[in-house]
């Protein structure tokens, strides 16, 4: 049934931008009320429990180092669990660990020893690396290219490279082909040498969680439309019509192009199985990848060695991601448990499979030049916001939440507060 009004703004989407700008305008004195189309808040950011088992909706860390996690977010709360500072590399010839000797100087020597350090590629690293450490204005402004052409600039071609921080950086960017831009790609590496990431100990679902807790949330009521009205913005859910003075649509990227007039960016997939066993394959609380490239998995981490909470006591949790590149097949529970066994040297076959997620838009592309701060501000009342407005990251997806609440807030005290009934 169609109302007068509900409320002086409608959220549509519960994942962290919109309940960041939700949030945010709740503090402003606003009434705000969030529909989301799922069974819980989130969106791509969940966790469930599968027979005591904590299992992310794709494997997920959160990097304490982002400014908006540390100025919108009670981190304490989250009671993070890191991983050790550092990565394993399975080369043809055994395991190979590298850590960052700041954060872990116990490994300083296995480091040392792993055969990955050459001078002149570290060189070259390093001059790549360094707009990464200076003002992020001067970084955000400068020319960008692709990933791909910046190295290339820098003479970057090496083992330490091609076997460890390429694998790495696939599993982040859901991507191997280096198209993405190096503007991007120099900010996570940023994050990565500032902080140290970790899970939650109840799992990355306990962000959102949190940000929901003081919202009017209204679970499994998809949007079907929204339409602009004289005096409003009317939203058609499956149980009725609802009025607003504002909307701000903050579905995912592809149901954001349905329900507003932004075009869709392109997205990129991942798929992530879940596995538990009694006896953990190796010791180290590390994300482990393939040097060799011999199989479907670009990481594999035992999640209890870094957060025993991921399971019942005694038992531990495995993760090991794959990408899912557009139109491709994904990969079997076959192949993905031989190239787990090649990767840890121990066989995974009794392994009891938890959970096995596929999500097709896990991330969402980000190409050079890159594109920052888009506008959220679609005029009449209607808004969008996203990590797809700012980069694809949570540092993104909390900020474009934030800094449209601030534009909603503005229009509201404006034309959109003379112009609604």
């Amino acid at each position: 049934m169609t109302s007068g009004q509900d409320g002086d703004v409608l959220v549509v989407g519960a994942g962290l931008a919109g309940l960041e700008c939700a949030r945010s305008l709740a503090r402003r004195g606003l009434h705000v009320s969030v529909l989301e189309a799922s069974d819980g808040v989130g969106g791509r950011v969940r966790t469930d429990v599968v027979d005591g088992y904590l299992v992310d909706r794709g494997f997920q860390v959160i990097n304490p180092s982002y400014p908006a996690l540390r100025s919108f977010v009670d981190l304490a709360e989250l009671d993070l669990r890191p991983f050790d500072a550092g990565l394993g590399v399975r080369t043809h010839d055994g395991i190979r660990v590298l850590a960052d000797p700041r954060r872990a100087p116990g490994r300083t020597v296995a480091t040392l020893r792993s055969g990955f350090l050459d001078v002149r590629e570290l060189a070259h690293l390093a001059r790549w690396v360094a707009p990464a450490l200076g003002p992020v204005s001067r970084l955000l402004t400068a020319d960008d290219v692709t990933l791909r052409a910046s190295l290339a600039t820098a003479g970057v071609d090496g083992r330490l490279w091609h076997e460890a921080l390429e694998p790495f950086l696939a599993g982040v960017l859901a991507e191997r082909d280096g198209t993405s831009s190096a503007a991007f790609v120099r900010l996570l590496v940023r994050s990565f040498l500032l902080g140290t990431p970790g899970v939650p100990r109840e799992g990355v679902g306990a962000l959102p969680r949190q940000l929901a807790r003081s919202l009017q949330v209204r679970l499994e009521t998809p949007v079907r439309s929204v339409a602009t009205r004289h005096g409003g913005i009317e939203v058609r859910t499956d149980d009725g019509t609802l009025r607003s003075r504002a909307v701000v649509v903050a579905t995912d990227p592809v149901t954001a192009g349905r329900l507003t007039p932004v075009t869709s960016p392109a997205m990129k997939g991942l798929l992530t199985s879940w596995f538990a066993t009694d006896t953990p394959p190796w010791s180290e609380a590390l994300i482990l990848v393939d040097g060799r490239r011999s199989g479907p998995v670009v990481n594999t981490a035992v999640m209890t060695l870094a957060a025993p909470s991921y399971a019942p006591p005694g038992r531990h949790l495995v993760q090991a991601s794959c990408l899912l590149p557009p139109g491709a097949d994904a990969p079997s529970d076959a192949e993905i448990r031989r190239h787990v066994t090649e990767l840890y040297g121990r066989d995974v076959s009794s392994w009891q499979q938890v959970a096995r997620h596929e999500i097709r838009d896990a991330v969402t592309a980000q190409p050079a030049p890159l594109a920052v701060r888009q506008p959220v501000a679609l005029g009449d009342g209607l808004f969008v916001c996203g990590d797809h407005r700012d980069t694809a990251s949570i540092q993104g997806a909390l900020v474009s939440g934030h800094r449209t609440a601030s534009a909603v807030a503005a229009w509201l005290a404006g034309a959109g507060g003379r112009a609604c009934p």
